[in-house]
């Protein structure tokens, strides 16, 4: 694991991360020499648990996310909450696109993933798995996400829809469920790799039935 190394300019006091082994010595503001103020260290890391024998998410449907470093994001997420497959829909963005490694950190590597055209064919057939789908959507149907329950054996695959449109209407029409995260600002919706890892890690977790 790298090590890291607290630097301070003392002539505009920025404090600053640094990798322990870059050559850069310079303030990234102001361009005056930085000093070291605290030794290199390694980072806290914290010892991966089981996953949840009870959690109800299984898979996400990524349908036509347009942000590549959004992908990669959610890509993250769903190893941290142990998802055990991404299905990426339409013009979302798989993991040979560079943008999506650099901010899933190798996460691509441990999640399982494969890319459709048909977001619409793949749920039919999805479903035919005895897959349920529940949509992530911002919708006058939509069950607080906090409040919702499933039958023990479920087998839910959320779905996520583009960041300005949203999901398909029609994908969102073969859903068995659609579920939104209440909001108590201004805002009618939060990004959307924000959403999805609040969603994953609320139903990762969730046992049936609670």
């Amino acid at each position: 694991m790298p090590r890291f190394e607290i630097r301070q300019c003392p002539a505009c006091r920025l404090r600053y991360p640094q990798p322990e082994a870059a050559a850069q010595t310079a303030c990234p503001a102001c361009g005056g020499p930085a000093a070291v103020v605290v030794p290199p260290f390694e980072p806290p890391t914290v010892p991966a648990r089981p996953r949840p024998p009870n959690g109800l998410l299984v898979a996400a449907l990524l349908d036509n996310i347009r942000s590549a470093w959004n992908v990669g994001s959610m890509f993250r997420t769903a190893d941290a909450a142990g998802l055990r497959h991404l299905y990426l829909c339409g013009i979302t963005a798989t993991p040979e696109n560079p943008k999506v490694a650099k901010t899933a950190l190798a996460a691509e590597t441990s999640v399982g993933w494969s890319h459709h055209n048909d977001a619409l064919a793949l749920a039919a057939r999805l479903k035919a798995e005895g897959c349920r789908l529940w949509g992530l959507e911002t919708h006058p149907e939509a069950d607080n996400l906090f409040e919702v329950c499933c039958q023990p054996g479920a087998r839910v695959v959320l779905v996520v829809g583009n960041e300005q449109s949203g999901v398909d209407p029609a994908l969102l029409g073969v859903c068995d469920r659609l579920v939104a995260i209440p909001m108590q600002g201004v805002k009618e919706s939060l990004n959307a790799a924000v959403a999805f890892g609040v969603a994953v890690f609320e139903l990762g977790v969730r046992s049936p039935g609670g």
